[in-house]
C-alpha cells in the first residue's frame, strides 16, 4: 500500500558542481521535480511509502530517469510510458541544468522542458480512482505541474477532485515558475490556475506565493508573515494548514531560514529559526519542507512539530547537493534538538 502518492513531472538535472553551465566539460546527474522531491524525501527521510505519477518517453535517458528513481525508493508502477520517435519530435524527457550560485553569484537554473512526454497528459488518461483505492492518505501536487502546458491543470483538478473522493488528504504547492507562463498569460494566468486548484486543498504549502495580486508580487517582511497568512486564508476558506518558508539570502552560500505556518485550529505559529545557515545546494529546499511538514501532519505531532521537520529538513538538504534530500530522520530530529557539526564517531 502506498501511504503518498504526487502527480509531477521528473526531470533529469545536469550539475555543473562548483562550475558554470556554460564552459562545462562534465556534469553530474540527478533526479528532480518539485512534486517528486516531496515524495522522494518523505521516502528516503522518514520511511513512508510512496509513488509519483508522471509520464515519460521511452528511451534511454528516461530509463536513466526511472533508475535515479528507484535508487531513491519512490515507487514506479504509476508512471506512464510514451513511445519514443527517436529525435523526441513528438515527445521527450525534461533536462534541468542547474548552478548552484556561490557567493553574490545566486543559482541559477537553465531548464529545457517544452512538449515533454507528461506535460502532453490529459484528463481522463488516469484512472485516478483506482490510484486512490488502494489505500493512500495523502496526495500532493502543485502549480510546476499546473504551469506545464494547457492541459496539465484539468489533471491536477481531476486528480484533486478523485483525491477527496476517496477521502485522501491533499496538499498543493503553487510553486511559481515565470519561464513556464511566458507567452501563456504569465502571472495572472498562473494565479488563476493556483487559486482554482489550492481551493480544493486541505494543505497549501508555499502559501505565501498566493499573497498579493499575482505569485511573486508580494515581498512579505517578517513582521508582515502572520497578516499575509491571514490573507490567503480568506482566499481558501477549505485549506486548514497554510504553511510557507521564510528565507533571507544575504549571499549564495548564507540563507537565514524560517517558516510560518497557520490553521484554523492553532491560528498563526512559527518554526524553528536558523540564521546564517550554510548553504551547498538550495535547489529542493522548498520540497524538503514540505515534505517534513506532510511527515509531521500524517505522524500527528501538531502543527508546531510539523514545522520544525519541515525546517530541519530543508535546511538539511541544502548542505548536500542535488534537488533530493539525503538527510536522515535521526539527523532530523537531532537537528531540532539542537544539534550541531561537531563530528559524529
Amino acid at each position: 500500500m502506498i501511504d503518498v502518492v504526487a502527480l509531477g513531472e521528473v526531470m533529469l538535472r545536469l550539475d555543473p558542481g562548483e562550475g558554470r553551465i556554460r564552459t562545462a566539460r562534465t556534469f553530474q546527474v540527478w533526479e528532480g521535480g518539485g512534486e517528486y522531491n516531496v515524495v522522494r524525501g518523505l521516502r528516503r527521510s522518514f520511511g513512508l511509502r510512496t509513488a509519483v505519477v508522471t509520464v515519460l518517453a521511452d528511451n534511454a535517458v528516461g530509463r536513466l530517469v526511472e533508475d535515479l528513481i528507484l535508487q531513491g525508493g519512490v515507487d514506479t508502477s504509476l508512471i506512464r510510458w510514451t513511445p519514443d520517435d527517436g529525435i523526441g519530435r513528438s515527445a521527450r524527457n525534461g533536462l534541468n541544468f542547474v548552478e548552484r550560485g556561490y557567493g553574490i553569484r545566486g543559482a541559477l537554473g537553465v531548464s529545457d522542458r517544452a512538449h515533454t512526454a507528461v506535460s502532453q497528459l490529459r484528463k481522463g488518461d488516469v484512472d485516478w480512482d483506482a490510484v486512490f483505492s488502494a489505500g493512500a492518505r495523502w496526495f500532493h501536487t502543485g502549480g510546476i505541474f499546473a504551469g506545464l502546458s494547457d492541459t496539465t491543470p484539468d489533471v491536477a483538478d481531476e486528480a484533486i477532485a478523485a483525491a477527496r473522493r476517496h477521502r485522501v488528504t491533499v496538499s498543493y504547492d503553487p510553486n511559481y515558475r515565470p519561464s513556464l507562463w511566458a507567452g501563456r498569460g504569465g502571472a495572472e494566468a498562473a494565479r488563476e490556475v493556483d487559486l482554482r486548484l489550492a481551493r480544493h486543498a486541505d494543505v497549501v504549502v508555499g502559501a505565501l506565493g498566493l499573497a498579493g495580486t499575482y505569485p511573486g508580487q508580494a515581498r512579505v517582511g517578517a513582521d508582515e508573515v502572520e497578516d499575509a497568512l491571514a490573507e490567503v486564508a480568506g482566499l481558501l476558506p477549505q485549506a486548514k494548514v497554510l504553511a510557507t518558508t521564510l528565507r533571507e539570502v544575504p549571499s549564495a552560500g548564507v540563507n537565514d531560514w524560517s517558516s510560518a505556518a497557520w490553521s484554523a485550529e492553532t491560528g498563526f505559529v512559527t518554526g524553528p529559526r536558523m540564521p546564517g545557515l550554510q548553504v551547498l545546494d538550495r535547489i529542493g529546499s522548498g520540497d524538503a519542507f514540505a515534505a517534513g511538514l506532510i511527515h509531521g501532519l500524517l505522524s500527528d505531532t501538531g502543527l508546531e512539530r510539523a514545522l520544525a521537520y519541515g525546517t530541519a529538513h530543508g535546511a538539511l538538504t541544502m548542505t548536500t547537493p542535488g534537488d533530493v534530500s539525503m538527510a536522515t530522520l535521526a539527523e532530523v530530529e537531532a537537528l531540532i534538538a539542537g544539534g550541531s557539526a561537531h563530528v559524529s564517531r
